[in-house]
């Protein structure tokens, strides 16, 4: 789940090495942050947080298929 949203991420921005994924797991859970660089923000939200929403959904179908649920958040 990491590596598909690093992945995700780095595709969007114009500066790749800010893309940080970090990983947070509790009990059935997992939680993503996502840093990107300030300028990269809007690349990575997109109108109306239409990207960000995407980036989500594919997120809980691939922690549905291992039996979590998954969280995203871009800061």
């Amino acid at each position: 789940m990491k590596g598909l949203i690093e992945f995700i991420a780095k595709s969007l921005v114009d500066d790749p090495t800010e893309v940080r994924v970090t990983e947070h797991a509790r009990r059935g859970h997992v939680r993503l942050e996502l840093h990107v660089a300030e300028e990269d923000m809007g690349r990575v939200i997109g109108r109306n947080g239409r990207v960000a929403n995407a980036m989500r959904a594919l997120l809980r179908v691939v922690a549905a298929r291992e039996g979590v649920k998954a969280s995203l958040d871009i800061l």
